[in-house]
């Protein structure tokens, strides 16, 4: 019988679970049952070591190697889910993701994710760590992400934002009249109480956003940010701690405030925009085989930029 070989890494996102819930996580598609008895019939490696306990913990950077029987599938069959392709060459893709989609399969988001869309493209991205992610966006924030078509390009691109030498720029509102930009550098590591969150934590990993205010409206600013490292929900817990949280973010900002004195059409806009107000504008890099400079940029979608065409308006009203 034919083995399917497959590397994982334990991410950020899994640190510090069993290995069993890890797993659970990554291959989100099998029960936990299943991947059990995976652990027990030694198809899972964890670093390098046969038969590990289900329950033993993993953390951030742990080796984790699958010798899984061929009939046994990594990923959902590939969709074809809608999606602009920016630039594509052998090695690389450069897509445009647009907001309500999940980067990979997740609990409660088996499918209809980007990694099925990208493997309707290819499906040899099957054979590649993580079907090519090399990094995420948010289900909600829209805009640029880079995707390894190669194991060369994977090993690369990961190696590059190790080293912090792709530049991540984005746009965002954030709550508040924020005086001026500045740099944030917080750890950060999972909420200590609600593990679905991250917070600011003096235990937690060295994480560095800077920023500077592009407009400010007369409760909100929008805002460039640039990130140095990146931490899962960093632009987002960074602003929440400076009492500035993004606009619609309602897992770090709570719920809609509507600001006192303002327009009917700012209130209704409001109370329509329900995502975080963040897109990732643009990404540069040298291409992980050529070594060519890339930057790529994407526009802010419709619903941004209604958004400050109406706090603007806002704006312009009062004064």
């Amino acid at each position: 019988m034919k083995i399917i070989q497959q590397k994982l890494k334990i991410n950020e996102s899994t640190n510090g679970l069993r290995l069993d819930q890890a797993l659970g996580q990554l291959l989100p598609e099998y029960s936990r049952s299943k991947i059990q008895d995976w652990i027990k019939q030694g198809f899972i490696l964890h670093n390098n070591v046969a038969s590990p306990k289900a329950k033993i913990k993993v953390y951030e950077g742990d080796d984790i190697h699958l010798d899984i029987p061929e009939t046994i599938k990594i990923f959902d069959p590939p969709q074809n889910i809608e999606f602009e392709v920016v630039y594509e060459d052998e090695h690389i893709f450069v897509i445009n993701k647009p907001a309500g989609l999940v980067v990979h399969p997740a609990a409660g988001h088996e499918s209809g994710t980007l990694v099925n869309g990208l493997l309707f493209r290819d499906s040899s991205l099957e054979q590649l760590p993580r079907a090519g992610i090399v990094h995420r966006l948010d289900k909600d924030t829209t805009g640029i992400m880079v995707v390894a078509r190669s194991l060369k390009a994977h090993t690369a691109l990961v190696d590059a934002l190790q080293k912090r030498d792709i530049k991540r720029e984005y746009r965002a509102i954030a709550q508040g009249v924020i005086t001026a930009g500045r740099t944030i550098d917080e750890p950060i590591s999972r909420h200590p109480v609600d593990r679905k969150r991250m917070a600011v934590q003096e235990n937690g990993k060295p994480a560095v956003t800077h920023f500077r205010v592009q407009k400010k409206y007369r409760h909100y600013s929008l805002i460039e940010v640039q990130l140095e490292t990146g931490r899962t929900h960093q632009i987002r817990v960074h602003l929440a701690h400076l009492r500035h949280p993004l606009l619609g973010d309602q897992t770090y900002g709570g719920r809609l405030t509507i600001p006192r004195a303002c327009s009917e059409i700012l209130e209704q806009t409001l109370r329509r925009f329900r995502r975080q107000a963040l897109h990732a504008f643009r990404l540069s890099f040298a291409h992980p085989v050529s070594g060519e400079a890339l930057s790529f940029e994407a526009e802010l979608p419709a619903d941004f930029v209604h958004m400050v065409t109406i706090l603007e308006q806002d704006l312009n009203e009062s004064s």
